[in-house]
């Protein structure tokens, strides 16, 4: 384990404070592991004494951290806080572009409860490796730890030891940690303490083990496509505080690797090269009239619409189909004018049935039907024999032989007079 505790030590690197400028300055080698954590407790001293009831110890920090002159980090470099009240981690694997090349980190604390802020400078200095990269490499799935837990030093030596026991080379880094949300995982529900997953990469001087080998035989390889956990011998070795998922792991021999070069393509124009600063145009530059295009917008689309209204005018004024239309809609607007002003004046005349007539045998004025304050609303039309008044019955006369039968006559007044002339004359036919 005194080993595997100097090798955790290579992984974490070495912190020089840098008083007269209040910036930290860190060594970290290209193809390992870098870890940083941003202790609470050392921000804390930047805020000035907060004189207010409660425990000032404790106040929600939260950290932003980003490239001076860039509003984000490098591509390498990863950050994670899960509370305002937890240390952030700065964590990633420095690329060998980076060395030779101080890399500022400007970090910013901000204080929740007083909204104070206080900013230092991390200076990444990246050394070279010669033994970057290792030619053997192996990436390990482990479901039951979060990225944050992984990264603690105590937790990386654990699982470092667990690895080299099984591996045994005479060099062994961890080259990378990677949360399995940024592998397109899930997160998982907040129910029995579930984790995130964590990616981890090691790697080493010497081949990969049997062990680790085993799960490219076909059993293994067939239980993993059943979606079963695969037969391997030393898991129990990583069973008491790591559970790895053996189907996910990744073991690359960088010696049989082919490295394919592609031709960087011939960036244009608007692209800038890198590491120049921006050259923008001299005020000389002739200024460009507009008003020839101002023109055009405006003059295209009134053409089009005045050809479209000379169309639409003569197909309704000059084509035979429009003029007719316009007479059924005019005819339409006139009856609509007539029925509107019927229904304002209620006086409406008499229907034709209601009015005086003529006797047809003393040729004398026949007063109607209704008196002058009958309601006329209710009264139909045409009346029937049923709805007259001043009936009588007389009987007709038939052949003989055969009998009689009564015939209906309306009892006629004439200036108060009855008419008797007509029934009379009915009984001697």
């Amino acid at each position: 384990m005194d080993t595997v505790g100097v090798v955790v030590w290579l992984c974490v690197v070495v912190t020089i404070l840098s008083r007269s400028h209040g910036d930290r300055n860190v060594y970290p080698s290209a193809g390992v592991l870098f870890v940083h954590v941003l202790e609470r407790e050392y921000f804390k001293g930047e805020f000035a004494p907060y004189m207010k009831a409660g425990d000032s110890s404790n106040d929600p920090i939260t950290f932003n951290t980003n490239l001076r002159g860039y509003p984000d980090r490098p591509g390498w470099l990863r950050y994670i806080q899960r509370t305002p009240h937890s240390d952030g981690v700065l964590y990633g694997s420095p690329t060998a572009e980076y060395v030779g090349r101080p890399t500022v980190i400007e970090i910013t604390a901000y204080n929740r409860r007083t909204f104070e802020t206080a900013r230092n400078n991390l200076v990444i200095n990246i050394m070279g490796n010669e033994e970057f990269p290792l030619p053997f490499q192996a990436e390990f799935y482990i479901k039951n730890m979060n990225v944050e837990e992984m990264l603690a030093s105590e937790v990386l030596g654990d699982f470092l030891g667990a690895v080299k026991n099984v591996w045994q080379p005479d060099r062994l880094n961890a080259i990378n940690i990677t949360s399995a949300l940024d592998r397109g995982g899930r997160v998982p529900l907040p129910i029995n303490d579930l984790k995130e997953g964590v990616y981890v990469m090691v790697g080493a001087d010497v081949p990969f083990s049997s062990c680790l080998r085993e799960v490219e035989t076909p059993q293994n390889q067939l239980r993993c496509s059943q979606e079963m956990e695969p037969s391997i011998s030393c898991d129990k070795k990583f069973r008491a505080q790591f559970d790895i998922d053996w189907c996910k792991i990744n073991l690359v021999d960088i010696t049989k690797v082919v490295t394919v070069y592609r031709e960087r393509p011939n960036p244009g124009p608007g692209v800038l090269p890198d590491m120049w600063g921006y050259d923008p145009p001299s005020e000389a530059m002739e200024s460009r009239d507009y008003f020839s295009d101002f023109v055009v917008t405006l003059a295209v689309p009134s053409a089009v619409a005045m050809v479209l209204f000379a169309v639409l005018g003569y197909a309704m004024c000059c084509r035979r189909e429009g003029v007719v239309q316009l007479v059924h809609h005019s005819s339409i607007q006139k009856s609509t004018k007539e029925l509107r002003s019927m229904s304002k004046n209620r006086e409406i005349s008499w229907p034709l049935s209601t009015l005086p007539v003529f006797h047809p045998v003393s040729g004398e004025v026949v007063p109607p039907l209704h008196p002058d304050n009958y309601e006329t609303t209710s009264m139909p039309l045409m009346q029937t024999q049923t709805n007259l008044q001043n009936q009588v019955q007389i009987p007709q006369q038939q052949p003989p032989g055969e009998n009689y039968c009564m015939s209906t006559f309306r009892r006629l007044e004439v200036n108060g007079i009855p008419e008797e002339r007509k029934v009379a004359e009915a009984l001697n036919l």
